[in-house]
């Protein structure tokens, strides 16, 4: 069950039967005062809708039954049917019986009392709420709200999932919020320098490098920064490494463990 899918017109559906469940243990009818010996003596307690059957089966509780259903059916993720009606029809249909039985209850009472009057109250918002929830846009409005998007992690922060994590989710190499870098292409933080800055073909300042987060489409070595030819680690694909320099076509890479190194062959990779 999805509980983000309720919405403000459930949230109302909801309160009205919390309201409802209450009034039942309220009074139904004001008994006034009774004589007895020539004198008024006190009243016997007024009885609530538990001590009659038919007001609290026909009220009460079918007005909680008929919000259990509205609000199971929004939250579950596929409607269901009971007898070929869908579970949210049902409760809909439920609730504005409960509305035309209070009405009528109240109606034939002599001394309505607090049960009857909030139990009137009650079943009327939640047979309006019901029926207007789909028509009305403000009613559709979802009652808790979309999640926060996660925060990708700052520059020497700890991942939020694994090694890398540049976003909310990380899906290895052909993630789809990186960028794919072709042969040929500059892999550099920052946005590419014109090649002419002025009219007479001056070259620009080179543009300061901003780290990066990128995968590898294949293992490829990591060589040390001294120029040895022994590899001191490997990037596998579907990691994803921070690039903190760049040196010519090669790149610095930095890999979970901390160990820095030269990335000689940058085709290919996928920036987060």
């Amino acid at each position: 069950m999805n509980i983000r899918s309720l919405t403000r017109g459930d949230g109302v559906v909801i309160g009205a039967a919390v309201v409802l469940f209450i009034a039942s243990f309220l009074g139904l009818y004001s008994t006034g005062t009774t004589e007895c010996a020539g004198k008024y003596c006190p009243s016997i307690a007024a009885p609530n809708a538990w001590d009659a059957l038919p007001v609290l089966m026909s009220v009460y509780l079918a007005g909680v039954i008929a919000a259990a259903l509205i609000v199971v059916a929004r939250a579950l993720p596929q409607p269901r049917k009971v007898a070929g009606f869908e579970l949210g029809q049902v409760g809909a249909t439920l609730a504005v019986f409960v509305a035309w039985n209070a009405f009528w209850w109240i109606v034939n009472s002599s001394g309505a009392s607090g049960g009857l009057i909030l139990g009137l109250i009650a079943a009327l918002v939640l047979a309006g709420a019901a029926v207007a929830t789909p028509l009305v846009p403000a009613l559709g409005v979802p009652l808790l709200g979309a999640p926060k998007p996660q925060t990708p992690s700052p520059y020497g922060a700890g991942p939020a999932t694994g090694y890398g994590y540049p976003g909310a989710q990380q899906g290895g190499y052909g993630y789809p919020g990186g960028q794919q870098v072709q042969p040929g292409q500059p892999v550099y933080g920052g946005p590419q320098a014109p090649a002419d800055a002025t009219a007479g073909g001056q070259q620009a300042a080179p543009v300061e490098f901003a780290p990066f987060w990128f995968a590898v489409p294949v293992a490829r070595p990591l060589y040390a920064e001294d120029g040895s030819p022994t590899p001191i680690a490997e990037l596998a694909p579907g990691t994803w490494y921070l690039a903190v320099e760049q040196r010519g076509p090669a790149l610095i890479a930095q890999t979970q463990d901390g160990r820095r190194g030269v990335l000689q062959d940058t085709t290919g990779i996928q920036r987060g």
